[in-house]
Parts: C-alpha cells; sequence; structure tokens
C-alpha cells in the first residue's frame, strides 16, 4: 500500500499490486538497460512512489544505491557535489528540481551521469533545452503515470524533441499497459481531438484501501 500526495483531497492508499510492480520494474530495465556498474541515487521520500523504482530498480540488477541525505532531496547544491563524488549514472528529478539544480547547482560537473528521468509534474521544452546545453551526453526521459498504476504507464524519450514542439508529449505506452483517449461516454475521440486519458493492463492496484465506494468509481 502506498498513499497518493493527496493533491486532489485527502491522501488515500493505494493497493498495487506486486506483479504491477515486476512489470514496471522489468519494462524499465529493457527499455533503459542496467548492470551492476551503475549508481542509481535514491533521493525520494518513501512515501512518494518514484522512491519504488530508486529501491527496487538497482536491487533487482545488483547495481548500487547511493541514499541521498534526509531532506537533502531539496538541495540542489548538495545533490550535485553527491552525484559527482559517488559517481551516480542514473537518476530521477521532478522537472522544479532540474530547473533548481540546472541553475544553482553545477550539473556540467557530473561526467558519469547518463541518464536522467523526470515525471510527477509537465516537464518543458525549456528543461529539455537546458539539460542538452549543459550536459550532451545525458539522456533525459519523460515518464508518466499515477500511484494507482504502479507509477508510470508512459515514456518518451527527450531526443526526439524537433524546434516546433511548444509542448512535450507523454509518449507511449509501457509494456503491458493500454492507453486510450475517451470522451464523456467511454468512446474512442478520433486524432488530435480532447478527451480524457483511460489506463488499463497490468499496471493498475487493486483497489483504495478501505474504500470500496472510491475503488467502484
Amino acid at each position: 500500500v502506498i498513499y497518493t500526495s493527496g493533491s486532489t483531497g485527502n491522501p488515500k492508499g493505494v493497493m498495487v499490486e506486486h506483479n504491477a510492480l515486476v512489470n514496471r520494474i522489468d519494462w524499465m530495465s529493457r527499455e533503459y538497460g542496467s548492470s551492476p556498474s551503475d549508481r542509481i541515487l535514491q533521493k525520494t521520500p518513501f512515501s512518494f512512489d518514484v522512491s519504488v523504482w530508486e529501491f527496487v530498480w538497482p536491487l533487482s540488477v545488483g547495481a548500487r544505491i547511493v541514499l541521498a541525505k534526509p531532506e537533502g532531496h531539496k538541495d540542489p547544491v548538495y545533490l550535485c557535489a553527491l552525484i559527482r563524488e559517488q559517481q551516480i549514472t542514473k537518476l530521477h528529478f521532478v522537472p522544479s528540481m532540474l530547473a533548481s539544480i540546472l541553475s544553482l547547482g553545477d550539473l556540467s560537473q557530473c561526467k558519469t551521469l547518463k541518464q536522467v528521468f523526470c515525471s510527477g509534474e509537465a516537464l518543458g521544452v525549456h528543461h529539455v533545452n537546458e539539460l542538452q546545453s549543459r550536459c550532451s551526453w545525458v539522456e533525459l526521459h519523460n515518464l508518466y503515470g499515477p500511484t494507482e498504476a504502479a507509477i508510470d504507464v508512459s515514456y518518451w524519450n527527450c531526443s526526439q524533441l524537433t524546434p516546433s514542439m511548444m509542448n512535450l508529449p507523454i509518449g507511449r505506452p509501457i509494456s503491458n499497459i493500454q492507453l486510450t483517449v475517451l470522451n464523456s461516454q467511454l468512446h474512442l475521440v478520433p486524432g488530435n481531438a480532447a478527451g480524457e486519458l483511460h489506463i488499463g493492463g497490468v499496471g493498475l492496484a487493486r483497489g483504495y484501501l478501505n474504500r470500496p465506494e472510491l475503488t467502484a468509481e
């Protein structure tokens, strides 16, 4: 059980199946690759779902977990020093922290960094451009998903950014997940039409803990 942040009301306990997490971690390993030589930074508080893959992914491949100090995830100067000193290869930022670390830290000195994953907020074109200008060797990936669907359900490689793009897409579904855009009558909408994103597949949670009416809804 992991609790949502409460951004849409009171925090709710989400019952996530183990096979949903296995699918999410297996997809990440297949898509991005990892090995015992990787050093993955664990800095997200464990009450947030991103922390789950920060813990489980390195353990599943024998990579090293480097634990940031308590509250260290809020300090861009400390994080830059930690990334450099511990030779971190993979990590996660919410876009607002990525912006802070690009302006206040010295990410350009973190030469071991290979992949940065962003989720939790909308990633902007300006984030991508600035990271690419400062750290051209780093891959940036935009991930999207709710706690109720085992952390992330879609992904997009920011190297696909073109000058004409005003907004970044959330990309395509990860393995064993289905994404469809429907209207209020639950019919598929045509291309480029507005609708509501519906998620299906093995990532869906069992429901909300002790909230059967909300689970039914």
